[in-house]
């Protein structure tokens, strides 16, 4: 995770500078927007990312709620390809399942950085699913002050084994399990939540003074819960409305959100531009959405350390190529 937040950062930084291409991601519904929530997507997401990276790729993801429950399988599982962006030709091909799920926790890592509390101590993930656990290493990581997780989830058997697997990823942090999500927003530092949820689970009540908030899944935060906060930042903008499930997405096509409303892209925070968090008093509220470049800045970094240890398999497309 250490090596993900770098890259992450990193990222972030050549994004702001114009130094990254971000196409819009491609998405294969079984129909509408909330077709997602029951029958789910497959995802494409290509970029290039330059500067000393200099690499050009895509992610390929599907991501079926039901995997886990029906097929005993991940719901997401995901192909990254890397290609040379001088000759467009691929140079690697490798599993992007715990890339895109590190990734996604190192977005929000690098966030808590900036807009978190520096004493913050109280962590809580509400939905106890893959991505929560890629989200507590990001956040644990990167806001060591962390000493308490609170894991909320409709099923308390999945918080619970959640909990018992958490504990071989972090260390020194005391580990609580609701089914209340109320109960575990109360008092915490950090709330993230990463659900499958078509309807908001998180009342602005519940909310104290200072939190910092991630919005990584879909629509779980009561439109209040935007209006309190004293700054709305997001990873970009363009694509949380381009993609248009989760809560500031949805205000937006409600007309109750414009781009002015935005503080910043997180982007523009980590390279100075704009502060962070000015206040301990202020809620921020954060909402990535996720873009292709971060999963390939990161492959890049292992492709680069699998040449060096002589890592893969080397595959020939071809001996001799039938046209040139």
């Amino acid at each position: 995770m250490p090596m993900v937040l770098e890259k992450i950062e990193e990222l972030f930084l050549l994004k702001e500078k114009g130094e990254t291409i971000v196409p819009d991601k491609i998405s294969l519904r079984w129909g509408g927007a909330e077709s997602e929530f029951v029958k789910g997507r497959i995802n494409a997401m290509p970029g290039y990312v330059g500067g000393n990276v200099d690499m050009a790729g895509i992610k390929w993801i599907g991501s079926k709620p039901q995997n886990p429950a029906r097929f005993k399988m991940p719901r997401a599982s995901a192909l990254t390809i890397l290609n040379d962006p001088e000759t467009g030709f691929p140079v690697a091909i490798m599993d992007g399942t715990v890339i895109s799920a590190m990734r996604t926790g190192a977005a929000t890592g690098v966030a808590a950085k900036y807009l978190a509390r520096k004493n913050s101590r109280v962590l809580t993930l509400i939905g106890a699913g893959t991505q929560n656990h890629a989200q507590m290493m990001a956040v644990c990581c990167a806001v060591p002050s962390v000493e308490e997780v609170r894991l909320a989830d409709i099923s308390q058997q999945r918080a619970e084994s959640f909990a018992a697997e958490a504990k071989n990823e972090v260390s020194n942090v005391k580990f609580s399990v609701f089914t209340d999500a109320c109960e575990a927003s109360r008092g915490a530092d950090i709330i993230v939540s990463a659900t499958t949820s078509p309807t908001p689970i998180v009342s602005r009540k519940w909310i104290d003074d200072g939190t910092f908030i991630a919005n990584v899944g879909n629509y779980e935060f009561e439109y209040d819960v935007v209006r309190a906060a004293g700054k709305i930042v997001t990873d970009d903008w363009q694509a949380v409305f381009h993609r248009g499930v989760q809560t500031l997405a949805r205000m937006h096509l409600d007309g109750l959100l414009s781009s002015e409303d935005i503080y910043a892209n997180i982007g523009e925070i980590v390279s100075g531009m704009k502060p962070g968090r000015e206040s301990d008093d202020e809620i921020i509220f954060y909402n990535p959405v996720g873009m292709g470049t971060e999963d390939i800045i990161v492959a890049k970094e292992i492709y680069f350390r699998a040449k060096q240890l002589n890592k893969g398999t080397v595959l020939n497309l071809w001996t001799k190529p039938k046209w040139i």
